[in-house]
């Protein structure tokens, strides 16, 4: 009866996987002689079961996989085939297309450049910033998001330059304009996570906003702004409240404007409190802070800030002086920032670089067809699924368990593999993971990527199991409607079970 089992496991596993031999890239191997114990997967099928039929979920739907990176062999199967919101773990399908068609050693270039010269310690002409996607001049990546501008103004400064008669310009026009993927949310877009998208950005497209208690009860909260810019206008509608009160502070820009509302009430006894909000035209908003930059070193600008878009000739660089080029740190270690803290600026400034280097034009549109391209590659069927954008942030995204486990066990064998495993959150350690599963087994081995949104939750990746085999593993949970707190609970009560599972 055993043997049987065994037998019906492999030919069933056969029957299910995606076959394949595209030539670059290869897709995944298909399925070998099963591993493990017939019994023991039959057990730990019934024991996941078990987690997932958890009541509270009963109006909600899971969606799991689980499957041996050696073999290929499936350990378990929920739904696995049909469709769910990904969230952020669509960010996945983006880094892996990204180090695949850009390599993980691809650097952003952007240009500070001038049709003027100087003289006298003028610059008779413009200075032009000229964009290409760069997202790293952020605090993901620095401790100085203006340390590139600090750069160009101290370059300046030693030129002798003391002012500029001319504009300063931002060129944007890497990308497309559209500033938003389909599918996003409009309240969602003055915060953080949902930055208008542009080749040129500082700051992750966001301003800081520190809020601290006033000093007596009634007064407004003291804000602090970072970057330090007159672009922004700062509503400050806030209250201090008593110390046993509840924090209600939050932020709401003004479609359309930079007019940002700080509302809500602060704790009389409450810590300083930070929170990003997200401005309008991030092209006008890099070139404005350029230039109070360059007046702190003063370096005075008769001209004004503008975008290219307004300009009524088109940039011709052919013509135009180089004075700085800033190079980013690699493509890997910027999958490595978004994956772990599961940055969505970067998965779609991604989306677009992959868009405009594959295809010449830098949208949101070509970046989708470039990621499908890279799926159909791999024996991902691209016209079973439904993807948007890079961050996993629409709801017009759909995908199977079944594709993102297809996904996992391509990258364990793909070139990029180190670079793909070391972007993973850590369990217990590190990114949107380090505050789960610790003191467990699957502590400091569970490697995944995590995914919310409002009734969203998910997470894949990879789990070492008792016998040290590495195991591939995909869980969506959709339509809930109790807290997301305990669909974590169901996915760590899985994780550890998968960590200590024995199965021979």
């Amino acid at each position: 009866m055993k043997a049987l089992r065994i037998v019906f496991l492999a030919l069933f596993g056969i029957a299910c996987v995606l076959h394949g031999n595209a030539q670059t890239p290869p897709r995944a191997d298909s399925i070998k002689t099963p591993l493990f114990s017939a019994e023991r997967v039959m057990q730990l099928r019934r024991d996941l079961d078990g987690i997932f039929e958890d009541p509270n979920f009963a109006n909600a739907e899971w969606g799991v996989i689980v499957q041996s990176v050696e073999t290929g062999e499936y350990l378990y199967r929920k739904n696995d085939t049909k469709l769910f919101l990904p969230a952020s773990n669509l960010k996945l399908f983006t880094s892996a297309a990204a180090l695949y068609y850009l390599g993980p050693n691809y650097r952003y270039a952007t240009s500070l450049m001038t049709n003027g010269t100087v003289q006298n310690g003028v610059l008779r002409g413009d200075l032009v910033m000229r964009g290409a996607g760069d997202p790293t001049f952020s605090k993901a990546f620095s401790t100085e998001p203006l340390a590139v501008f600090e750069r160009w103004a101290d370059t300046l400064d030693a030129r002798g330059v003391k002012k500029i008669e001319g504009n300063v310009i931002g060129d944007d026009s890497y990308f497309d304009a559209q500033a938003y993927a389909p599918g996003w949310e409009l309240d969602d877009a003055s915060y953080y996570y949902a930055p208008q998208i542009s080749a040129l950005s500082v700051n992750a497209n966001c301003v800081n906003v520190t809020v601290q208690p006033g000093a007596n009860l009634g007064d407004k909260a003291l804000v602090d702004v970072f970057p330090n810019t007159t672009y922004v206008t700062i509503s400050n509608e806030t209250i201090t409240t008593r110390s046993d009160s509840i924090f209600t502070i939050d932020v709401h820009r003004d479609p359309g404007t930079n007019v940002i509302h700080i509302i809500g009430n602060i704790p009389l006894n409450y810590s300083a409190y930070t929170l990003d909000a997200a401005v309008d035209n991030p092209a006008l908003f890099a070139a404005t802070v350029f230039r109070e930059t360059l007046a702190r070193h003063g370096i005075e600008t008769d001209g004004a800030s503008l975008v290219s878009a307004e300009l009524k000739e088109k940039i011709f660089y052919p013509n135009l002086k180089t004075v700085d080029v800033f190079f980013s740190p690699p493509l890997s270690d910027i999958i490595k920032q978004m994956n772990t803290n599961s940055l969505n600026f970067c998965a779609e400034q991604i989306l677009k670089t992959l868009a405009k280097e594959r295809t010449g034009t830098g949208s949101f549109e070509q970046g989708v067809l470039t990621v499908k391209k890279f799926l159909g590659e791999i024996g991902i069927p691209p016209e079973h699924l439904s993807i948007v954008d890079g961050s996993g942030l629409s709801r017009l995204d759909l995908v199977a368990p079944q594709y993102m486990a297809t996904l996992l066990r391509y990258m364990r064998r793909s070139d990029n593999w180190k670079y793909f495993y070391a972007s993973l959150p850590v369990a217990g350690k590190s990114g949107t993971l380090e505050s789960r599963l610790k003191g467990t087994r699957a502590e400091d081995n569970v490697r995944a990527k995590t995914g919310y949104l409002n009734f969203v939750r998910s997470l894949s990746g990879y789990v070492d199991n008792a016998d040290g085999e590495m195991l591939i593993f995909c869980i969506f949970v959709n339509n809930y409607t109790v807290p997301t707190s305990l669909a974590d609970n169901i996915e760590d009560l899985a994780m550890m079970y998968l960590a200590n599972f024995h199965g021979k």
